[in-house]
């Protein structure tokens, strides 16, 4: 990984996530999403993709000392900052594996049909190898009519960029569909992932939402394509990569005054357990 990811233990550094992509939990961008789920005091709640905890804690401090709210992230760099940021109960775990919440060799364990809600935002995108696994361990976890309320990346989530990055990697003679880490669905593809699962749709819709960047693209990329699609390049080749997907996206990336955007597109959704 980049040498300058000196705290990124899996090739995740919560410092440049923090600095990079604080947006991801702004209160702008967040409120819809938790709006939705309505947590209430006294109920347990399970939040898929923690990261560095901090919408993790903000359900902690809603549910109060009657509720139990338990995060989950893949990466042990972004737990231990969560774990840093206040939110004891955080732990390290893929999503994608079966049941990942009652093996034995857990931290702590959660029994089956026990969770009044299973949150997750900005992590779902992630979970291209098995996406279903995903909604059948929410659905394992949740009490019968408990709630699975989500935000991901859906279909055409950064636009531009992504193609970009297609089109760079084919020009240097790289396949980039199984690079690819990202899964970007409609929403009628994720409701057959949820459906498949036994979980009831209530509501489901796509979100354009220009995101400006607190940076140049090439900061974005470093965070999110350099520890996932370019994982594979040396570091000399990924810098080289990154800076040409950079410059094919400053024509509609860029504004005149130099600030950087992306089109982000979220899919966001509810579900419930049937009675």
């Amino acid at each position: 990984m980049a040498s300058d990811h000196n705290d990124a233990k899996d090739g995740w550094s919560s410092q440049k996530y923090n600095k990079t992509a604080n947006f991801v939990y702004s209160a702008a961008y967040t409120s819809a999403v938790l709006d939705m789920l309505d947590a209430k005091p006294g109920e347990k709640i399970v939040d898929f993709g923690c990261g560095t905890g901090e919408l993790t804690k903000q359900l902690a401090q809603v549910v109060g000392s009657q509720g139990d709210v338990v995060g989950y992230d893949a990466s042990q760099n972004m737990v231990d900052k969560a774990r840093a940021n206040g939110v004891a109960s955080a732990y390290v775990s893929d999503l994608q594996q079966p049941e990942f919440f009652a093996h034995a060799d857990r931290e702590r364990k959660l029994e089956r049909g026990t969770q009044d809600a299973v949150f997750s935002n900005a992590t779902l995108h992630w979970c291209n190898k098995d996406p279903a696994a995903v909604a059948r361990n929410a659905y394992s976890l949740l009490k019968p009519g408990g709630r699975f309320v989500a935000e991901l990346g859906g279909f055409m989530n950064c636009v531009g960029v992504v193609q970009s990055l297609y089109a760079v990697l084919r020009s240097r003679g790289h396949d980039p569909v199984p690079l690819d880490p990202w899964y970007f669905p409609s929403t009628s593809e994720y409701q057959k992932v949820l459906e498949s699962a036994g979980l009831v749709v209530s509501s489901i819709s796509l979100h354009p939402r220009l995101t400006p960047l607190n940076g140049p693209l090439a900061d974005w990329l470093e965070l999110f394509a350099r520890p996932s699609m370019l994982r594979e390049f040396d570091e000399k080749t990924a810098k080289e990569i990154v800076m040409e997907v950079q410059n094919m996206c400053e024509r509609d990336c860029k504004d005149a005054d130099g600030n950087w955007a992306i089109m982000y597109c979220r899919l966001r959704f509810r579900a419930e357990k049937p009675q």
